[in-house]
Formats: C-alpha cells, structure tokens, sequence
C-alpha cells in the first residue's frame, strides 16, 4: 500500500484498531499505525496532514 491507497487504508486500520474512534486518533498516532500495516510500504515522509486527514475521513466512514 501506498499513502494515496486511502481506501486500504482505512478498511486495514479498522480492522487492526477496531476498539479506536477515529475521531479521537492524534495523526501522530494515525501515521505511525500505517506504517506499521502489513503491506505498507511507502515513504514515511510522503504524507501530510491532507492525506491523514483524508484517512481518517475514510476510516470514520468505514466505521459507519
């Protein structure tokens, strides 16, 4: 996976942090917990706070 695969993303973080609300998730948490998803294999450094937030836009609708 790659920062731009927001969907993955999101489906794999609630699936691996399913007691977490994503609304309270600090995106200092959320970045390392994608790095740390299997199948990640990105840059570190190539995400910002639009592509976290976008993640976590998702992950709140995957929740729903």
């Amino acid at each position: 996976m790659k920062w731009t695969d927001i969907y993955d993303i999101a489906i794999a973080l609630s699936e691996t942090h399913p007691e977490e609300d994503p609304l309270t998730v600090r995106f200092t948490d959320l970045h390392g917990w994608v790095l740390a998803l299997e199948g990640f294999n990105d840059d570190p450094k190539r995400s910002n706070e639009k592509i976290l937030e976008a993640i976590q836009a998702a992950w709140i609708e995957e929740m729903d």
